[in-house]
Order: C-alpha cells, then structure tokens, then sequence
C-alpha cells in the first residue's frame, strides 16, 4: 500500500514540475512575442521623425497634422502594457495615415526619393508589425488558456501565474489605413 501512495505522490510531483514548466515555457513564449512587437514599434518610432522631416519640407501649412504625428508617437513611446500600447499605437497609426494621404495634395512630396524609401519602409514596418502582433496575440491567448485550465489552474495560482494583455487595437480604428504610395 504505502508503495502505491509513493507512487501516486511520485506522478503527482511529477505532473507539478511538467505543468509548472510548460507554463514557464509559455509565459516566456509570449514575453519574447511581445519583444518581437515592440522591435516593430521601435522601427515604426524610429521612421515618424524622418516621415515628419520629409514632409515639412512640402506641407509646410499642415503643422497640426504634424505636431499630432509626433506627439501621438511620443505617446506611444511612454505607453505601458499591452492595452494602453495597443490604444496609442492605434492612434498614431491613424494619425501616420493622415500624413500618408498629403501626398495626393502634394506631387512634389510624391515625387520625393527621400519620401518614397520612408513609405516603403513604413509599409513593411506595419507587414511585420500586424505578423509580430497575431503571434503575440496568440501566444497570450495559449499562455492564459493552458493558466486557467484545470488541472493547471491549480500550479498556476499559487506559483503567481496572472493573465497577459491582449494587443488590441482601441475601438474606432479596427480597420488598418490604406497606405498607398505612387510608383
């Protein structure tokens, strides 16, 4: 008898050291996915300046429009989690839309070799930015799952195991912007 106990808390601690890493395994399967986001973020942070630049050198009159572009990247910045990262990028990926669409008013900005390469690089930048955001997205959604699932519910409390944010984008603009540049 005391051998079939033995072996039952033997499989039972071994059941704990398998759930617990599995769930080590995916909490950092969906932090590197949200590095993977952020290295996007940062390229499209990186690139707002430089489309600021190009532009106001041809649209000199559309300063609103690009005061908001800059401070809405300054926002994202300084955004936190995933939530709060997702409303903000949401807006300035409106708001990058918005200077995108001011080369249809201005053909010399069009025209422009310095403006074109920062479209082109911006419209992979958001390629890769929706692919980094999906993969983070499903990473939470295996993460909070294989969390709140019994029996691993049960290592989960008490080992400090809480849900991850999904990477949403804020109500009003679910809808990615057109981006299309001239050839």
């Amino acid at each position: 008898m005391g051998i079939l106990v033995g072996a039952i808390c033997l499989a039972a601690l071994l059941w704990a050291v398998f759930a617990f890493n599995g769930l080590i395994r995916l909490r950092n399967q969906f932090r590197t996915a949200w590095a993977d986001v952020d290295v996007q973020l940062q390229r499209r942070h990186d690139l707002v300046p430089q489309l600021v630049e190009a532009v106001k050198g041809y649209a000199a009159h559309e300063r609103a429009t690009l005061e908001a572009v800059t401070e809405l990247r300054n926002q994202a910045r300084a955004a936190h989690g995933a939530a709060q990262q997702g409303q903000a990028e949401s807006m300035l990926e409106h708001s990058l839309s918005r200077l995108i669409a001011l080369q249809e008013a201005y053909p010399e900005l069009k025209a422009s070799d310095n403006f074109r390469q920062l479209s082109a690089g911006l419209v992979e930048v958001e390629d890769h930015l929706q692919y980094a955001r999906r993969f983070y997205n499903g990473a939470v959604r295996d993460y909070n799952d294989a969390i709140q699932r019994f029996p691993t519910l049960l290592i989960a409390g008490p080992f400090g195991f809480r849900s991850a944010e999904f990477f949403q984008a804020e109500d009003g603009s679910r809808a990615s912007p057109k981006l299309e540049f001239g050839q």
